[in-house]
């Protein structure tokens, strides 16, 4: 991987490498911005000078102060972000650089520290050769077509991102995995789990270090398949959804007699399970099975869900 583990070989924080400022970029229409995100084949659709045109119009759409800029394990991340922090920090923006790891850890930064957004680099679960981009403001609200993208979008084809700044952003690296794991371990009484064998498959993806941190706080046994982080996904693009990447999964786990098993996408924003008999569980019983259990602590919460998907979700909510 290189240099994966820093924006550039030689950068430090607060000398980001990436387009020089002031130099004239192209007004070609881009074409990596989705109804969610940004995404697209590296460097055809998404190269540097863009992820920099980014950075300045995610800047004078929201205009934070401070936003958490996260990366996924591609090899392409860190040039990509490189550009991008330097694009935030050209409209005068500061920038925690949350380092390599998966989109939820940009999200919980950004409301774990009060931020005013969060940018991710990740392309999820597509092929080694995409990359991509996903977008929140304040208290994590995602940014998506109907929230902004399309404002953002605009605004980078145009190049127009208003006056410039008074004063350059600064560049703070900060390990926020630890508050991670601590908060997702708040959401259970680790006293009255069962002590299973879990096959998990991090797909090569950024999901394998979060397991290993959390393993010494729970009862499990964690049985580990393509654990290593590995931007070319040696073993294929980490997307569970393909029914034929499952079957790997499912195979492990019948091997190992295991009680159940989980496997996750590229920048573990998604988790898929398997009951003991290798049964693909879909996501909708999942939501269903977390509404009651939280319900129970917290009754008359809203449950936020798929609208697609609700017959499940609502039989258990209404009971």
């Amino acid at each position: 991987m290189g240099n994966a583990g820093s924006l550039h070989a030689n950068a430090t924080p607060g000398s980001y490498t990436g387009p020089v400022t002031g130099k004239a970029h192209s007004m070609k229409k881009i074409t990596c911005f989705k109804a969610y995100d940004v995404r697209g084949r590296v460097p055809e659709e998404l190269d540097e000078d863009v992820a920099y045109r980014i950075g300045r119009a995610y800047a004078a759409f929201v205009k934070p102060r401070i936003v958490a800029v996260g990366r996924d394990i591609r090899a392409s991340s860190p040039g990509l972000t490189a550009a991008l922090v330097r694009g935030l920090t050209d409209s005068g923006v500061d920038v925690l650089d949350i380092g390599i790891g998966g989109t939820e850890l940009s999200y919980f930064a950004t409301f774990a520290r009060k931020l005013d957004g969060g940018i991710m680099v990740t392309a999820s679960h597509n092929p080694p050769n995409y990359n991509g981009m996903k977008f929140v403001r304040e208290e994590a609200r995602p940014i998506s077509a109907d929230t902004g993208l399309k404002d953002i979008q605009a605004l980078a084809e145009r190049n127009e991102f208003g006056p410039p700044a008074a004063k350059r952003g600064t560049v703070r690296q900060v390990d926020v995995k630890p508050d991670y794991v601590e908060h997702l371990l708040s959401y259970v009484d680790t006293r009255v789990l069962a002590p299973l064998r879990i096959v998990v498959n991090a797909g090569n993806g950024g999901a394998g270090p979060i397991v290993d941190m959390l393993e010494p706080h729970l009862p499990f046994e964690f049985i580990k398949l393509f654990h290593e982080p590995d931007g070319t996904f040696p073993n294929g693009v980490p997307n569970p959804m393909i029914e034929a990447n499952r079957t790997v999964t499912i195979e492990r786990l019948r091997a190992e007699k295991a009680d159940l098993a989980i496997a996750w996408d590229g920048d573990y924003d998604r988790c898929f399970f398997f009951d003991e008999h290798g049964q693909f569980i879909e996501g909708y019983y999942i939501v269903g099975l977390l509404a009651q259990t939280f319900l129970a602590k917290s009754p008359g919460e809203r449950v936020v869900h798929d609208p697609r998907l609700t017959w499940n979700t609502l039989d258990i909510v209404s009971h």
